[in-house]
C-alpha cells in the first residue's frame, strides 16, 4: 500500500476518563421538546413496524430501536446536514432523525417502490444520498471500513464534513473495527466511531464476550480520544456527540461509547428468553422516553396535556406511514437487477430466479438413434 502524509493536527491525548453529562432545565426548551417529539416519533414508528412484521407485511429481518431513542436523537442532533452517516441494521430511528420522510421509511420496510431504497433494501439496507445516510448494513461491521473510506475521501478533497459510523457492542470484536480505527488514527481522518452499547450482542452479554467490557477504552490502543456517555439521556448524548464531532472536524477521529438499553429482543422474532424476568421489569423503569417525559414535566417544560398531544401526533404519524406503505406498489420483477451495480459490469448475470445458468441442450428428435 502506498504511503500517505496525513494532514497536520495538534497532538492527541489518550483515552479520556468516563464522563456523564446531566440534563439541565437551563437547556433551550424548544430543543428539549423537539428531542422528546423525535423520541416519541421513533417509539411509535417502531411499535407500528413490529406490528406490521407480525402481520407478514414486512419481510426479512426487522431490528428495532426500542430503548435507544435517546441515543439516536442525541447523536443525530450533533451532525450537520452535509455530514455522512453509516449505521448497522438497526437503523429505522436514524433514518427518521436524519429527516427522511416516515412514509418512505415505512414503505421501505414493506418492500414497496415508494420506499427510501425503492423497496429493494428493506429494514436493514436503507440508503439516501440526499440525506447522506449511506446505508444500513446487514453484515456485522460491514459499514466500518466503508465509513473510514468516505472519511478518507473527505480528507483527500480538503472538505470539512464528518462521517459518523454507528455500530453495536458486538462489532468491536471483529478485525475491521481495529483496522479501521488504526488507519483513521494514523491518517487523522474526520470520523466519529460510535458504539451503541445495549449490553447484549444478540443474546450474549458484553462482559462474557469482551475481555475489556468498557469498550471506549479500546481507543487508547490507537491514541484516539474516547468517551463513555449515558445513552438514556438525549442531552448527555448530544453534548458528548458535539465534542466528538468537533474533534473529528479538526482531523482527530473519536470513539464514543453510548450506554443504552434494548427493551425488546435482538429482532422482532427474538423472545429474549435469555433475560431474567426481574431484569425485564427493571428495564421498564429505565425507559428513556418515559424518564425524559418525566424530566420535562418536572422542569415545567411540558405538562400532561402537551405530552399527550405529542404522543397522539406520533401515533398518527406511524399510522399514516403504515397506510401509505400498504398502498404503495410492489416493485416490478423486471427491475430486480436495476440497482445491483452503480455502473455496468461485464458478464453481469441477469438470470431470474429459477432460470438455468446455460440453455439446456435440445432434445434429440429421432429418439436418440444415430
Amino acid at each position: 500500500m502506498a504511503t500517505r502524509t496525513p494532514r497536520k493536527t495538534t497532538s492527541r491525548s489518550t483515552t479520556t476518563p468516563r464522563k456523564k453529562a446531566a440534563s439541565s432545565p437551563k437547556k433551550d426548551a424548544k430543543q428539549l421538546i423537539d428531542f422528546y417529539r423525535q423520541m416519541m416519533d421513533i417509539r411509535r414508528f417502531e411499535e407500528r413496524a413490529s406490528r406490521a412484521y407480525t402481520q407478514a407485511l414486512v419481510g426479512g429481518y426487522c431490528h428495532l430501536n426500542l430503548g435507544e431513542e435517546a441515543a439516536v436523537v442525541g447523536l443525530m442532533a450533533a451532525l450537520k446536514p452535509t455530514d455522512y452517516l453509516f449505521t448497522n441494521y438497526r437503523e429505522h430511528g436514524y433514518a427518521l432523525a436524519r429527516d427522511i420522510e416516515p412514509n418512505a421509511v415505512m414503505a421501505e420496510l414493506y418492500g414497496r417502490t415508494d420506499g427510501v431504497s425503492k423497496g429493494w433494501g428493506g429494514s436493514m439496507h436503507m440508503f439516501d444520498v440526499e440525506k447522506r445516510l449511506l446505508g444500513g448494513y446487514g453484515i456485522v461491521g460491514g459499514q466500518i471500513p466503508l465509513a473510514t473510506g468516505v472519511a478518507l475521501g473527505i480528507d483527500y478533497r480538503g472538505e470539512k464534513d464528518v462521517v459518523m459510523c454507528t455500530m453495536g457492542d458486538g462489532t468491536t470484536n471483529i478485525g475491521a473495527f481495529h483496522e479501521s480505527l488504526n488507519i483513521a488514527a494514523l491518517w487523522n481522518l474526520p470520523c466519529v466511531f460510535v458504539i451503541i452499547n445495549n449490553k447484549l450482542g444478540m443474546g450474549t452479554t458484553v462482559d462474557k464476550a469482551s475481555a475489556e467490557p468498557e469498550l471506549y477504552k479500546r481507543a487508547s490502543a490507537y491514541k484516539m480520544d474516547s468517551e463513555r456517555v449515558d445513552g438514556l439521556d438525549p442531552v448527555a448524548v448530544f453534548e458528548a456527540a458535539k465534542r466528538a464531532v468537533a474533534s473529528a472536524r479538526k482531523g482527530k477521529p473519536f470513539l464514543l461509547e453510548v450506554m443504552t438499553e434494548r427493551l425488546k429482543g435482538h429482532s422482532v422474532v427474538d423472545p429474549a428468553k435469555y433475560r431474567d424476568p426481574k431484569e425485564v421489569e427493571e428495564l421498564k423503569l429505565k425507559d428513556p422516553v418515559v424518564t425524559f417525559a418525566a424530566k420535562l414535566k418536572e422542569d415545567g417544560i411540558l405538562d400532561d396535556d402537551e405530552i399527550k398531544k405529542i404522543d397522539d401526533a406520533a401515533k398518527k404519524l406511524a399510522a399514516d406511514a403504515a397506510e401509505f406503505a400498504e398502498n404503495s406498489p410492489h416493485p416490478d420483477v423486471s427491475t430486480l437487477f436495476d440497482y445491483t451495480y452503480a455502473t455496468p459490469v461485464p458478464n453481469d448475470s441477469r438470470r431470474m430466479p429459477g432460470e438455468p445458468l446455460f440453455e439446456p441442450a435440445p432434445f434429440p428428435t429421432n429418439g436418440g438413434r444415430a
